[in-house]
C-alpha cells in the first residue's frame, strides 16, 4: 500500500530531511513514485483524495493472514494492512455490522476521536489488538493519522520524495527509489498525527522519540527509537 501527501498536509519530518542532506542520493517526484507503484503491481488501485493526497493499494502478494483493505466514509480514507483479533468486539463497541472490515472500523474509531474525543489517540489505538498498519486521511480537515502495531509484523516505511511529499508504504525498496536516504522504518507501537504534529508511542506517550542517524551501509537514513526503560523495541 502507498500513501503520498503534500507539504500542505504534513510537514516533512526534520530527521528524514537531515538524513537525506547527510547522504544525498537519487530521488524522484511523488507522481513518479505513484506511477512506479501502479506499473509494478497487478490490479493496483489508485485514489486521489483532493489535490494534496493520493492513496494506492493492491491485493497482489498480500499475506492471507494479513490482507489489505480500503475504506472511505464521509470523506475519510483508510488503507489498512493486517488483521484485528478483537474486530468483533470493536464493531459491537462502535455499533457497526458484524461484517464490517478493519478499514471501516478504523475510520469509525478516528471519527469518534475527532468528533467526541473521549480518549486521547493512544487509547484509541491501544484498543486495537492484532497485527496492523494503517493510513487514515481526512479530506475535510486535511488530517493525516498513521499507526503501526506494537510488534511490527506488518512493515511500514516513510520517506520524502524529491518534491517534498511525505510518502508511506509497506515496501522499502519502492520508497528507496524515490526517497533515497530520506527514508526510515516507521517505529512499531507508534502513531503519527498531524493534529498533534509529531510522532508518538501509544504505549508510552510521554516518552521522547529520537532519530538515530544510520550508517552509510543501511538502506535508510535514520532509525526512530522510543526512549525510556519501558520503551518498545526499535523496528529492524
Amino acid at each position: 500500500m502507498l500513501g503520498v501527501f503534500s507539504s500542505s498536509v504534513v510537514a516533512p519530518p526534520e530527521e528524514l530531511v537531515a538524513a537525506g542532506s547527510r547522504s544525498p542520493s537519487p530521488k524522484t517526484t511523488a507522481k513518479e513514485l505513484v506511477h512506479r507503484f501502479l506499473d509494478g503491481n497487478t490490479s493496483a488501485v489508485s485514489i486521489q483524495a483532493g489535490d494534496s493526497a493520493q492513496l494506492a493499494f493492491t491485493h497482489c502478494g498480500e499475506s492471507p493472514l494479513r490482507p489489505r483493505s480500503f475504506g472511505v466514509k464521509d470523506e475519510i480514507f483508510c488503507l489498512f494492512e493486517g488483521a484485528l483479533h478483537n474486530l468483533g468486539s470493536l464493531n459491537q463497541h462502535y455499533g457497526l455490522a458484524k461484517t464490517t472490515n478493519e478499514a471501516v472500523l478504523v475510520i469509525e474509531a478516528y471519527k469518534a476521536l475527532r468528533d467526541r474525543a473521549p480518549h486521547p489517540p493512544n487509547h484509541v489505538i491501544g484498543h486495537l489488538d492484532g497485527d496492523f498498519s494503517f493510513i487514515v486521511f481526512d479530506k475535510t480537515t486535511s488530517t493525516l493519522f498513521v499507526a503501526l502495531d506494537q510488534i511490527g509484523r506488518v512493515p511500514l516505511y516513510w520517506g520524502i520524495t524529491a518534491d517534498g511529499y511525505v510518502a508511506f508504504a509497506n515496501d522499502a525498496e519502492l520508497l528507496k527509489g524515490s526517497c533515497g536516504k530520506s527514508l526510515a522504518s516507521f517505529p512499531q507501537g507508534c502513531f503519527f498525527s498531524t493534529t498533534i504534529g509529531e510522532l508518538r508511542s501509544y504505549e508510552n506517550p510521554k516518552n521522547k522519540i529520537t532519530a538515530i542517524p544510520a550508517t552509510e551501509e543501511e538502506i535508510w537514513g535514520a532509525t526512530f527509537k522510543v526512549e525510556g526503560p519501558a520503551a518498545l523495541a526499535v523496528t529492524k
